[in-house]
Parts: structure tokens; C-alpha cells; sequence
């Protein structure tokens, strides 16, 4: 299987950056998507932003303009530039990844096989 380890959370303050990464042991083979997904306390967990192996990414509409997606292809991992951070960020993030045989067509909402233990990031005003 795969393994998938997150790092780069904390707390900032309301307007401020941080970069998460994600750490995948294990190979997946041909198309594969890895993303990042956030719960805060009391909500439902949503996707955020996932981008597949040729690179195509898709982000939630309250992150567009402020989030950034990337990759490693070298090492599989994926990481998210997060900027203009508002409290309503705050959540514990979670990255995700799953290897496919064709196109998803919703791949904020797809069932994820593998996940990471989640980093926490809070923003405060």
C-alpha cells in the first residue's frame, strides 16, 4: 500500500502562509491523484485541492486565488501552498491519494483510499 505523512501545519495569524507537505512511501502506478482535505470541529470533511499525475488540479471554490497545489514527481509527494489564510481555514488538513484507471470527475468528492494522519492549522485574528 501506500503511506502518506503530512507536515508544515501551525498556527498563523489571520493573512498569513504555510506550506504543507505530504510524504508518500510506496509506489502507485499509472494515473493516481493525491489531494489535500480539511475537517474542522463540528464539520464535515471537504477537499480542497487535488492534483492528478499529468498535473491538472482542482480546488475548492473557497480557496481558489489563495491555495496552490504541486507536486514531486520524483518522490510522489504533494505539497499546498496556503497564503491569505483567513480562521476559517482552521482545520485539521489531511492528504490523501488514490491511483485510478481513468479520469475522476469529481475529485474533491471521490472516497480516498489512502490518507495521512492529518496536521493541524489554525488561523487566528
Amino acid at each position: 500500500g501506500v503511506q502518506l505523512v503530512e507536515s508544515g501545519g501551525g498556527s498563523v495569524q489571520v493573512g498569513g502562509s504555510l506550506r504543507l507537505s505530504c510524504a508518500a512511501s510506496g509506489h502507485m502506478y499509472g494515473r493516481y491523484y493525491m489531494g489535500w482535505f480539511r475537517q474542522a470541529p463540528g464539520k464535515e470533511r471537504e477537499g480542497v485541492a487535488v492534483i492528478d499525475s499529468g498535473g491538472e488540479s482542482t480546488y475548492a471554490d473557497s480557496v481558489k486565488g489563495r491555495f496552490t497545489i504541486s507536486k514531486d514527481n520524483a518522490n510522489e509527494g504533494v505539497y499546498l501552498q496556503m497564503n491569505s489564510l483567513k480562521p476559517e481555514d482552521t482545520a485539521m488538513y489531511y492528504c490523501a491519494a488514490e491511483a485510478t484507471v481513468g479520469r475522476l470527475l469529481s475529485p474533491l468528492e471521490y472516497p480516498y483510499t489512502y490518507w495521512g494522519q492529518g496536521t493541524q492549522v489554525t488561523v487566528s485574528s
